[in-house]
């Protein structure tokens, strides 16, 4: 217990310090910096708010550290980037000229993302873990890399599924369905979108297990050796790409509003985040009607009798009606996690992202 104190106070004040940098500079440059769509979603006061308690947090937890003499360079590395921040203006620096630009970096969605999740599972996975891991466990680094590159390469992702989502859309469209789901209640159409998403899900989920190449793309996701809320972002960019155009396709031909669109969107990523995490609460029934984290981990267990189960990431009534529902009603737990064959895969985001371009099956680096 009390290493895991120790290694608190650095790493949180070397964290809050880069994030607080990294806002100021959002604020400088918001047109390079900050995703277009994401900036609607919150408020520059809000934003304002969140950065001076990011900077009173970092001197507060850094001076502490220092102090206490608990990996004072990381403390210092944090001190340092809040300083730099109030330098550069600090929660009163001005906004930047926004002009608008075909690309842009969703750096203040990485921010905005990372400091919420962390606040709330960070403490989850400590006080009702499943399993004891180390917030820096084995493999964090490499997670982390991916949550990075998702979330601010998350326009250059939306240009990508929106381009080939729209295109074939155009092609197939159903007017009678379009003006069918146009006149049904909100409610109803974003049951009807989870459902219908989580069938184009669960069908491709099924084809990455299934087929050999496909697999090879997939399997960097279930390479994670222990699972928490980070360890979901461990997907390869192609798998990311496609996996979102599949999924919102339907959703797209059938003509489902903007907001039923965008309110999946929010739904899928923070299932994503919930599914993986290391959070050991009994839902009872509750299993049986939406993917909650202990019918997710039987997916991802390193057991070959759930290989090929539990496909669907909200409703595990798909699997029902895929034939590929398991869930022990004891209660129980996977007892590992990982790839059948874990030479298959190797270490390192690089060469995850390479490997199913190669010949190579097996690595001498590989995650274990």
């Amino acid at each position: 217990m009390l290493n895991r104190h120790r290694i608190f106070l650095p790493y949180a004040a070397y964290t809050l310090g880069v994030l607080s940098l990294l806002a100021v500079l959002c604020f400088r440059f918001p047109e390079l910096l900050t995703s277009q769509e994401f900036r609607a979603v919150y408020t520059t006061e809000f934003a304002r708010v969140l950065l001076m308690l990011g900077l009173v947090a970092t001197f507060v937890l850094g001076t502490a550290a220092v102090l206490a003499d608990q990996r004072r360079p990381l403390a210092l590395v944090g001190l340092g980037s809040a300083g730099i921040a109030v330098l550069l203006g600090g929660a009163d620096v001005e906004v930047g000229q926004v002009d608008p630009t075909p690309y842009s970096l969703g750096l203040d969605w990485f921010i905005l993302s990372l400091f919420f999740s962390a606040l709330v599972f960070l403490p989850l996975e400590h006080y009702l873990a499943r399993r004891q891991i180390a917030v820096l466990r084995d493999g964090w680094r490499t997670d982390a890399t991916y949550f990075f590159l998702s979330h601010v390469l998350v326009q250059f992702i939306l240009i990508a599924v929106t381009a080939s989502t729209s295109a074939v859309a155009a092609a197939i469209a159903i007017p009678r369905a379009t003006a069918i789901v146009a006149a049904l209640p909100g409610w109803v159409q974003f049951l009807l979108a989870v459902f219908l998403a989580d069938v184009a899900q669960a069908t491709l989920h099924r084809a990455y297990h299934r087929i050999s190449t496909l697999w090879r793309f997939h399997a960097v996701h279930h390479s994670s050796r222990d699972l928490d809320w980070l360890a979901g972002s461990r997907v390869h960019f192609v798998e990311t790409v496609l996996t979102r155009s599949i999924v919102l396709l339907p959703l797209v031909v059938l003509g489902f509003s903007t907001s039923t669109v965008n309110a999946y969107v929010i739904l899928v990523g923070l299932q994503a985040v919930v599914a993986h995490a290391n959070v050991d609460i009994r839902f009872g029934w509750l299993e049986y009607v939406l993917v909650l984290p202990r019918y997710h981990h039987w997916h991802h267990a390193r057991h070959v009798d759930y290989w090929d189960r539990n496909y669907a990431i909200h409703l595990p009534l798909v699997d029902m009606l895929m034939g590929s529902f398991k869930l022990p009603r004891d209660g129980s737990w996977p007892e590992e996690y990982g790839v059948l064959k874990l030479e298959t895969v190797p270490e390192g985001i690089v060469a995850q992202h390479l490997m199913p371009f190669r010949r190579q099956r097996e690595y001498d680096d590989y995650v274990a």
